[in-house]
């Protein structure tokens, strides 16, 4: 069984779930309804990018862990360049929207390293616990009390939600909308915390539920 595919295909579903919740809030919020044209498929095409980058770190994290190695810095660092190629093809799939980005490295970079390193340690843990008669679940419940499960949920989410607001603010908007757009980061952050805060919380509730829950949407 690829273990690892199976794990980056959980996180894929959590963060469409993520990405579907923030979307509709943002439909009923101002002035991001306002702006809503302009950032939904942005958020479309970041949450693809984003579950791309975090399957490599995952299948880098399953590949160490088979090899009896221990993650090093230079290791995590080469994750982090490894994401600015997918960056550029992101950029290139934006170009055709009516917007434009400079993504600014100087200040997603610390943030997208930690949230590497927290899902690296986490894969590790997982895959780790994961007895050949066990499935997923049951390898998560023995990796992670209830609290601490939760708390690592919404620590990656919340990481999330901190790099789209950088990514936010370096969006071209049209002139109508510059003067608020540090409003609209600050919100959009707002609700993807939020979302993630409550996400994070049915997710554990799920994981440790006896009768199995139905998938996140």
């Amino acid at each position: 069984m690829d273990r690892p595919g199976a794990l980056a295909g959980l996180n894929r579903r959590i963060l469409e779930a993520y990405s579907r919740r923030t979307t509709d809030r943002l439909r009923a919020a101002l002035p991001l309804r306002v702006a809503l044209p302009h950032l939904e498929p942005l958020l479309a095409r970041n949450i693809a990018k984003e579950t791309q980058k975090d399957a490599l770190v995952i299948r880098r994290a399953g590949a160490t862990l088979a090899g009896g190695g221990q993650p090093d810095r230079d290791a995590l660092s080469g994750l982090l360049d490894a994401t600015k190629d997918i960056d550029r093809a992101f950029l290139e799939q934006v170009g055709t929207l009516p917007i434009r980005i400079v993504i600014p490295y100087h200040e997603i970079a610390p943030i997208r390293m930690q949230r590497i390193e927290c899902l690296f340690a986490a894969t590790c843990r997982i895959l780790g616990a994961w007895g050949t008669e066990r499935g997923l679940r049951a390898a998560v419940q023995e990796s992670y009390p209830r609290a601490e499960l939760e708390r690592l949920l919404g620590d990656l989410l919340r990481l999330y939600a901190v790099e789209t607001r950088v990514l936010s603010r370096s969006v071209q908007l049209p002139a109508l909308l510059v003067p608020v757009r540090e409003r609209i980061a600050q919100s959009l952050y707002e609700i993807m915390s939020d979302v993630a805060r409550r996400l994070a919380g049915e997710l554990t509730v799920a994981v440790f539920s006896k009768i199995p829950s139905r998938r996140a949407s």
